[in-house]
């Protein structure tokens, strides 16, 4: 009899949730006909309709068209010749990214009518690898702040408390994922965006190297390439099958993407030289994060990777004002396109947007130069003093949902990238980060991450699969009603 044929085994489905459950779980109950494509689509939009009311996660839902992936996909299971490791697997999308026939607003009153023509490249590819694309999801203001709400559609909630942030700019997706409105998304990473909402939500987010995911038809690039597409998941396992969906190369479509090492599991378990950096300077971190990032260290430690605590090897101030130079340039060219060169909504960005306008050519020709020097530097460093460099992933808990940012952080009033420091240096430097959960602190989530060399993606990804087996996070659930 053809693996995957044969009745379904009833008495062991019954104890199945398939909203609870990894894509891996879900694809090994597909192959043995336990649980079926259509139904956990089913299961999953029934979960959407009762739960993403309180959280507002998913801002654009695809019912109809999901159902039909689905059903195709059971015919693939059905005869045995699945198109992919993620066939069946429903997911969402955020709302940057665009889906053909589903708006795309970017977070902006200045989108509110656009409908994507066709899919941007990585939806592309997962659609032809079978997934079930289940909506877009929310995002702040052209996705250039740290929590999730806008004039559209207002705030996200956070699953684990919903009068708290998800934080962002991926935080839909996360709030998502983490309240089992889909096992996977993809979102994007410009400064921090799928690594902090991750830490927020007690979930897998990567940040994988500037053309790793290859991008084409997408939404104008105002960060460049410190913003690119990743996996956001509750394993690595997860995230690293989505990920690989999504890498394949095309240096037609995207010359980044042409020599980059495959991404690929590397033979055997590396054994990292780690720098553990607790804080950067004097900027302040929340207690509870710092004490749970270092036990993750000392357990990073005890799997036998060398971990050395240190300091980071930049000057954090002389790095910072990078990124908004690049942004508030690209926001400010961005609107200069628009009908009426507009203003945000966000008092935030209209600051960032004023201060773009008012550059010189020359400030932000020095901006990109000494980003180029940075990712030289960046690059030696993790090649001779260490192979990757260990930080929280966000200096803050979750702060209220309807606040840009926290303003105070371990009793140190901090601005509007105060509960960032950590993670803008990677995109800078052009390189991946894996973000990964540790030990939560009051009943929040919160998490650490790594950072590698370019191209160590599937490093980063198999040390993150180690330190999941060893402490694994993916049966913590928030209390939902």
């Amino acid at each position: 009899m053809p693996e995957g044929s044969g009745p379904p085994q009833a008495p062991e489905r019954a104890a199945i949730d398939p909203c609870l459950i990894t894509a891996e779980a879900l694809v090994r109950y597909y192959r043995r006909r336990i649980l079926s494509p259509t139904e956990v689509a089913r299961a999953v939009l029934a979960r959407i309709e009762r739960l993403n009311p309180a959280l507002n996660a998913i801002i654009t839902l695809d019912p109809a068209r999901a159902l039909e992936a689905a059903r195709a996909s059971e015919a693939r299971w059905a005869a045995g010749c699945p198109l992919s490791p993620l066939d069946g697997v429903p997911l969402t999308v955020k709302d940057n990214i665009p889906v053909a026939g589903l708006r795309c607003t970017w977070g902006s009153t200045t989108h509110r009518d656009f409908v994507s023509v066709r899919d941007e490249l990585p939806v592309a590819r997962l659609r032809a690898a079978g997934a079930v694309i289940l909506g877009k999801t929310n995002v702040p203001e052209f996705t250039l702040e740290g929590y999730t709400s806008n004039a559209l559609f207002g705030p996200t909630g956070n699953p684990w408390n919903p009068a708290l942030t998800p934080g962002g700019s991926s935080g839909g997706a996360v709030a998502a994922v983490a309240a089992g409105l889909g096992p996977i998304a993809i979102g994007t990473d410009g400064g921090g965006s799928i690594r902090r909402p991750a830490s927020h939500t007690g979930l897998v987010g990567m940040k994988p190297t500037p053309g790793r995911v290859p991008r084409a038809d997408g939404l104008p690039p105002i960060l460049l390439d410190l913003e690119v597409i990743g996996p956001i998941a509750r394993s690595v396992g997860d995230a690293a099958i989505l990920l690989s969906v999504m890498a394949p190369p095309d240096p037609v479509r995207d010359p980044a993407s042409r020599g980059l090492p495959p991404f690929m599991p590397p033979e055997g378990m590396p054994r990292l030289r780690i720098r553990y950096v607790p804080r950067f300077g004097d900027h302040p971190v929340d207690p509870g994060i710092a004490a749970s990032v270092a036990t993750a260290a000392q357990r990073l430690s005890a799997l036998g990777h060398a971990v050395e605590e240190g300091p980071p090897p930049f000057d954090l101030d002389e790095i910072l004002p990078l990124f908004g130079a690049i942004g508030g340039a690209g926001l400010a060219w961005l609107l200069s396109t628009l009908p009426g060169n507009p203003d945000p909504r966000s008092p935030n960005l209209r600051a960032m947007a004023e201060a773009g306008r008012a550059m010189p050519a020359g400030a932000l020709m020095a901006a990109l130069d000494t980003m180029a020097a940075f990712r030289r530097s960046m690059a030696a460093f993790l090649t001779t003093e260490c192979d990757a460099i260990l930080t929280p992933s966000a200096a803050a808990l979750p702060w209220p949902a309807g606040e840009a940012h926290p303003p105070m952080i371990d009793g140190q009033p901090v601005g509007p990238r105060g509960h960032a420091v950590f993670t803008n240096f990677a995109n800078l430097g052009g390189l991946p980060a894996l973000a990964l959960p540790c030990d939560p602190v009051d009943g929040l989530p919160c998490g650490f991450q790594l950072v590698g060399p370019p191209g160590s993606d599937a490093v980063l990804m198999s040390v993150g699969a180690e330190y999941e087996q060893a402490h694994p996070w993916a049966e913590r659930w928030p209390s939902l009603a």
